[in-house]
């Protein structure tokens, strides 16, 4: 009887562990795909680096929490001598499902501007 409380609280362990480590790379691939996706319509003739900050902002907001969406930012920067604008999305690391400390969890993305 004993074995089996021991391995039962190890095996819930394991299984939330593993579960914390899908919910932490969902949050991630999220907000890297939405950071692209931001850097890339900022990056368009007619568009300006805050459009494509505007627009990661709406795609995590819509696809995770508003509360992750805080903190987006983009920029016209020149990288190896080409323009491209630069989405930084910064949010919280998930540690006990969906909450954790703010600002620990930080990704970007960069399009070349189809304006040179």
């Amino acid at each position: 009887m004993a074995d089996f409380a021991l391995v039962a609280g190890l095996l819930c362990v394991l299984f939330l562990a593993a579960l914390q480590l899908g919910i932490a790379l969902h949050i991630r691939n999220t907000l890297i795909a939405s950071a692209a996706e931001g850097a890339r319509y900022g990056a368009r003739v007619h568009s300006t680096p805050a459009d494509g900050a505007a627009r990661a902002r709406t795609l995590i907001g819509s696809s995770l929490s508003e509360r992750y969406a805080r903190n987006v930012t983009a920029a016209r920067e020149v990288s190896g001598g080409v323009a491209v604008v630069e989405v930084r999305a910064t949010a919280p690391l998930p540690l006990l499902g969906p909450f954790g400390p703010q600002g620990a969890m930080s990704v970007s993305a960069q399009a070349f501007s189809e304006v040179q």
